[in-house]
């Protein structure tokens, strides 16, 4: 009697392995979908849970000014002069406010520049004039080389300390923005440098004195090789508001020149002279 079961076909065996292993295949290509995306939420989750940690530590305020831009009127400015520990240090020069609470030791109370504090004294950098008419941010009257060397000093506290802000008032308008008075003491400042170098480069023509002073002996001037006389400096009345000399060496031949000027109990031809 024939049997109701038919022998495998060729190769149906194999196939069938081949569907297993297929689904084998499948199945661990499931297994590792579905481990990356819980690695992939767990790395989420681990990553806000640390964010919100660092925003809690570290709040963050984008609707706050940055300090670069905040503004500063006189009366708050007077506050951060020092006397109250828990606040810092400013100090204001051509309307810029700076930090310079790491120079306590200077600008705090007791302090040997404590009279900058908590104030623009634009003026008194130059004049040296501490009093309370000398504390104040108007260069009036200064000349081009003083303003000149007022702009110096804002250059040097923007190198050694923090720029905080802008002083309204003087130089800064209620929008930080530059006003007439800082933008002709600039072009003042830069006017007092463009007569020192052509000053120097007048003066260097004419060698200056040698020159030497002390308590005992008084000051005396002399010449390597020349004469020393006394001479005008021109540009000095553009640069200070002043006229001034100084001592220069002439050869023989020059001493005939229109206004030089021998020092006073000191012999034509002598190349030193007392002062």
């Amino acid at each position: 009697m024939a049997s109701d079961q038919s022998p495998p076909r060729p190769g149906e065996d194999a196939h069938e392995d081949e569907q297993k292993g297929s689904s084998s295949v499948k199945g661990k290509a499931m297994a590792g979908k579905t481990l990356g995306w819980v690695l992939a939420l767990i790395v989420a989750v681990v990553a806000l849970f640390v964010g919100l940690s660092f925003k809690s530590r570290y709040p963050i305020a984008p609707s706050l000014p940055s300090p670069q831009l905040k503004l500063f009127k006189v009366d708050e400015l007077a506050l951060y002069n020092g006397t109250d520990e828990g606040l810092p240090i400013l100090l204001g020069i051509l309307g810029s406010v700076f930090d310079v609470t790491k120079g306590k030791s200077h600008y705090g109370v007791g302090g040997g520049y404590h009279h900058f504090s908590g104030r623009d004294a634009s003026r008194a950098f130059v004049s040296g004039n501490f009093t309370g008419e000398g504390l104040t941010d108007s260069l009036r009257g200064l000349s081009n080389a003083e303003i000149k060397s007022v702009v110096e000093w804002r250059g040097f506290y923007h190198k050694s300390y923090t720029f905080v802000g802008k002083l309204v008032g003087l130089y800064y308008d209620d929008q930080g923005n530059p006003t007439k008075h800082l933008k002709g003491a600039e072009a003042k400042a830069a006017r007092g440098a463009q007569l020192l170098k052509k000053q120097k480069k007048e003066e260097d023509k004419l060698p200056s004195c040698n020159s030497k002073w002390s308590q005992d002996e008084g000051g005396e001037v002399w010449c390597d090789n020349g004469f020393p006389r006394l001479i005008q400096r021109p540009l000095e009345i553009a640069l200070t508001g002043k006229m001034s000399k100084r001592c220069a060496c002439f050869r023989e031949d020059q001493l005939g020149e229109p206004g030089l000027e021998v020092y006073e109990g000191c012999d034509y031809q002598a190349k030193t002279c007392r002062v």
